[in-house]
């Protein structure tokens, strides 16, 4: 089996740091960058990028609302066209930074709220799909199961990877859970573990009513700046290569 192994990465901002960047890059095949909305500036995110490129690491746009108090996790009443323009801006910004640091990018998502509503809303995930396939036809759209994203994606003809969120509580439908119920996040490090080894040996996540459901991911996500989160993303590399599998980038297991 192989499998892309991810992390949200460059969500500093100035001075402020969050998370162990370069620790998760030695690890992870594929980052996404935030790109100075949700979190990020121009030096991080060169910095960022270039550590990616040395240690042969891909990089995507991590795009969110211009909400850096909020860190992107609250909604914005925003028209859909106009929000359009942000992703634009925001993937233009890491192309462009990407590029003159001699890498390249090969796949984007959407951070936070944003990722949220368009999950939720095919009315304002089209028009977002639309942005990424005028700006990039080949950039890879990481989602999560179950989305208007994808579903925007394969009718504009964009390809997708389905990226699974080891720390997240999904339901019965294959959608995340909401950050404001009690057991959205999974803190602990063993129950993490388990509902990988649980994907990798079954091809199932068990949901917040204990079901059983089968998703098919070409991607695990895991979060770089909770507590621990350099320990875990090393262990759970260990669980995927000791059942076998390989860890790959993104874009060699979407065609």
């Amino acid at each position: 089996m192989e499998i892309d192994l991810n992390a949200d990465l460059g969500e500093g901002f100035g001075p402020y740091r969050m998370g162990e960047d370069e620790a998760m890059l030695d690890i992870v095949s594929s980052a996404n960058v935030a790109c100075g909305y949700h979190a990020g500036d121009p030096v991080i995110m060169d910095k960022t990028v270039r550590m990616a490129l040395a240690r042969g690491i891909e990089v995507g746009a991590h795009v969110g609302f211009p909400d850096l108090l909020g860190f992107g996790r609250r909604p914005i009443q925003v028209d859909p066209l106009e929000l359009a323009s942000y992703v634009l801006y925001q993937m233009g910004a890491l192309a462009g930074i990407a590029k003159a640091a001699g890498h390249r990018v090969t796949h984007m998502s959407f951070h936070g709220a944003l990722g949220n509503m368009a999950a939720a809303s095919y009315e304002l995930a089209e028009p977002l799909v639309r942005a990424v396939a005028e700006f990039d036809r080949d950039l890879i759209i990481s989602v999560s199961t179950n989305t208007e994203i994808e579903r925007a994606a394969d009718r504009l003809g964009l390809r997708t990877a389905r990226a699974f969120l080891a720390d997240r509580a999904y339901d019965d439908h294959g959608a995340l859970v909401s950050r404001k119920l009690a057991g959205a996040v999974i803190k602990e490090r063993a129950a993490v573990l388990a509902r990988v080894k649980e994907l990798l040996e079954e091809g199932t996540v068990t949901t917040v009513t204990g079901n059983k459901l089968k998703i098919a991911v070409q991607s695990i996500l895991l979060h770089g700046d909770t507590p621990g989160a350099v320990e875990l993303a090393r262990t759970v590399r260990g669980v995927i290569e000791s059942a076998g599998g390989r860890v790959v980038p993104v874009s060699r297991l979407v065609r």
